[in-house]
């Protein structure tokens, strides 16, 4: 069901290959603003580093399809294609872009509901993402997830409870520290859930075993309608650990974002123990489709955000700036972009739904060949038989 990095080569027709770097390619020095970190008990990463000129390309490309498949998303949501809860990212693409970048396939990443970004950098096509959104069986879940259960290799969701994804991630860290993984995982989560009692009880697992796990907020200033300031005594999200170091970034700069990351990554699976970091951004729409995102905010503020910060904007700046693209190229990218999302677009659309039987919906509650004889129900007669594939007592 999912896509490989790999496998991922038919994007690659278009122009939107994941981060094949060629052999040849040149480097490029960057300088961060002073103003891209700020640090709690811990040295910042170095505003200075070098990468390579396709490597900045392909952050480019993968935030611009990002962006391009959450607009397909909110088209399709006003369309009435897709039903539920449906959170979109844009605004927020440079952190999913800047992690993905700054890891290896073998570090966990697990994330709240506002998902699609994430699962697509981890392996997942565009016409996967956008099929679970639409029910489809070609979805990423078979169509049975939605908006905020999302999952690829290395990706462990989209989870839908506040703050519960937290925890796991932290387990997810455990397990490489468990295994002797050279490995980190980026757990991350909203400002709005940085409150849940969970996340402070995982802060002290993880430090209390020195675990490898990046604790990531999203700082996106708004938990749903409410601004941070109303919510959170303390606002300096970084600071919440307490007694583990912590990093703010500038999450509107995918370059900061990336450098940041590598240096998470880099910290905690070198055996120093967990990093809380605060990844300081913003969303141009509402908390969800359902929220029109201006009842709490004015919409000057948004457009401020949007021609002062826009994180593919700044990006774009650079390229031209380095002499790494020109303008024609760049919107070269743009219209591939366009193009591989509205070819996926319309492929998940003609995509069929799951079949309406029953069997369909017991098939992930094991992992196929390790079933259970039968799986209870509320009732004896919803007590579900594997092997026969219907119900024990009820024949429908």
């Amino acid at each position: 069901m999912f896509n490989t990095r790999a496998s991922r080569s038919l994007v690659g027709s278009v122009g939107m290959a994941k981060r094949t770097l060629a052999s040849a390619s040149t480097s490029v020095s960057i300088e961060l603003p002073a103003s891209s970190f700020e640090g709690y008990n811990l040295e910042v990463p170095e505003l200075s580093f070098d990468t390579e000129k396709e490597n900045l390309l392909q952050m480019y490309k993968d935030m611009v399809s990002i962006r391009r498949m959450e607009m397909a998303a909110d088209a399709l949501y006003k369309a009435k294609k897709i039903r539920g809860f449906c959170h979109l990212s844009v605004g927020q693409e440079a952190i999913a872009v800047g992690i993905e970048h700054a890891i290896t396939p073998q570090d966990t990443v697990i994330t709240s509901y506002r998902c699609h970004g994430f699962a697509f950098l981890r392996g997942a096509s565009v016409r996967e993402v956008l099929g679970e959104l639409m029910g489809k069986r070609s979805g990423v879940s078979y169509g049975k997830g939605g908006s905020m259960h999302m999952f690829a290799p290395g990706f462990y969701g989209g989870n839908g409870i506040v703050g519960a994804q937290v925890p796991l991630g932290a387990g997810l860290a455990f397990a490489h520290q468990y295994k002797g993984e050279p490995n980190a995982t980026f757990a991350l989560y909203g400002d709005g859930a940085s409150n849940q009692g969970q996340v402070f009880e995982a802060y002290n697992m993880a430090k209390l075993w020195n675990l490898p796990c990046v604790f990531s907020c999203e700082n996106n200033k708004y938990g749903m309608g409410t601004a941070a300031a109303r919510s959170s005594a303390m606002t300096e999200y970084y600071k919440r650990g307490q007694y583990i170091p912590g990093l703010k970034v500038n999450g509107m700069d995918v370059l900061a974002c990336y450098q940041a990351s590598k240096f998470a990554k880099d910290w905690c699976a070198s055996g120093n123990g967990p990093l809380v970091l605060e990844y300081e951004t913003y969303r141009y729409g509402g908390h969800s489709m359902s929220d029109p995102g201006t009842t709490y905010r004015t919409r000057e503020e948004v457009q401020h955000m949007r021609s002062r910060n826009d994180p593919i904007a700044g990006l774009k700046l650079t390229l031209l700036e380095k002499g790494i693209a020109s303008e024609e190229e760049i919107k070269d990218y743009d219209k591939a972009a366009r193009k591989y999302v509205d070819e996926q677009v319309a492929i998940a659309e003609a995509d069929a739904p799951p079949e309406a039987k029953m069997d369909i919906l017991f098939e992930d509650v094991y992992v196929k060949g390790s079933e259970i004889p039968e799986l209870r129900g509320r009732i004896s007669d919803d007590t579900w038989n594997f092997a026969k594939g219907t119900f024990s007592n009820k024949v429908y």
